[in-house]
């Protein structure tokens, strides 16, 4: 990326961001976007440019301001990268425009196709399971099974959800509208409501401390959530169970999301972005980008970090992460009608 270009994208961007745009950087220099949290990425790019010699910049914010940023920055963007988290998210870009596909032997080996954009605009780089987290002083887990049964009288007052505004859960129950279908994943929805013993709550943390007070026995959270509290208390009374390993057909396996990348469409240096998402994508980059925030690797080939291989195994949906960001607009319509705020 050139120095006027740069100048001239800082102008386009605006007064806002103006503090992020005083390094101009070099003509090899990537320039990478991302709303992963700096102390989970920066680390993996100090390392890339000590194995390279190339230098990498982070700009962080929220995903929503920087697909705004990319926006109005248009051709005259000095980022080459964009890094954030769900599958809804990349898929937004993309929609946008605002991605590049891209020809990487090295992604489609590492990365499976369930899991990276159809038309390679963007790739998982680690996955997040959102599965149900239970009580174990109070909740058999013979007794758990899927996300469906957690809408069952059994359930009423002893389940607490985040709120249905969270991206996470929006993209869940996306893919349950591609498994079960509108209309059956709008029973379920309302049956979740009917189950409620709180109203829903801000974040999967205060889910998982509600569980613990025993304002409720069930939820559904990500599971690095869940390793971050067991991290910082190894005894905790709560555990994961993975739902949906017994069902069958499309509803079949644990949702599961990603934290991704893609190469912006107006980059200046498409080979270095293309490059360092390749190297993200295996060896050791790959088990720390995961290992990190206690997530799963995204290439199978690469060993989870041994906290988050103690959950144990299970069979994720294989459906195409993107029908997430595909569906998005009907699950949020289904949970409005359902009442699921």
């Amino acid at each position: 990326m050139t120095a006027p270009r740069i100048a001239l994208a800082c102008l386009v961007a605006g007064s806002a961001w103006l503090a992020g745009c005083a390094d101009t950087g070099s003509d090899d220099e990537i320039t990478v976007y991302s709303s992963r949290q700096e102390h989970l990425l920066q680390p993996l790019l100090d390392r890339y440019s000590e194995e390279t010699g190339t230098p990498v910049r982070l700009v962080t914010d929220s995903a929503g301001a920087l697909l705004q940023r990319l926006q109005a920055e248009g051709e005259n963007t000095p980022a080459d990268m964009l890094i954030t988290v769900d599958a809804g998210n990349l898929w937004q870009a993309a929609d946008l425009g605002l991605l590049r596909a891209i020809e990487s032997p090295t992604l489609a080996d590492n990365i499976p196709a369930h899991l990276r954009d159809p038309e390679g605009r963007w790739y998982g780089l680690s996955v997040r399971a959102r599965t149900i987290v239970y009580a174990t002083d109070r909740v058999d887990p013979s007794e758990l099974s899927t996300y469906a049964a957690l809408a069952g009288d059994e359930w009423r007052n002893r389940l607490c959800l985040r709120t249905s505004k969270k991206v996470y859960n929006q993209s869940l129950v996306a893919m349950m509208i591609v498994q079960r279908g509108e209309e059956r994943t709008e029973e379920i929805v309302r049956g979740w409501v009917d189950n409620l013993a709180a109203p829903p709550f801000a974040n999967d943390v205060a889910v998982m401390e509600a569980i613990r007070a025993g304002q409720c026995d069930v939820g559904i959270v990500n599971s690095y959530y869940f390793g971050r509290l067991q991290k910082e208390e190894p005894d905790i009374p709560l555990a994961l169970h993975w739902a949906n390993q017994d069902a069958e057909g499309r509803a079949r396996g644990v949702h599961v999301n990603i934290s991704g990348g893609g190469v912006v469409r107006h980059t200046g240096n498409a080979e270095g972005a293309t490059a360092l998402l390749a190297w993200l994508s295996a060896g050791e980059a790959q088990h720390l980008f995961a290992a990190l925030n206690l997530e799963f690797p995204a290439n199978p080939a690469v060993a989870p970090a041994d906290q988050v291989a103690a959950w144990g195994e299970f069979t994720p949906n294989p459906i195409n992460v993107a029908k997430a960001g595909e569906l998005q607009t009907e699950a949020v319509k289904l949970m409005d009608r359902a009442g699921y705020r």
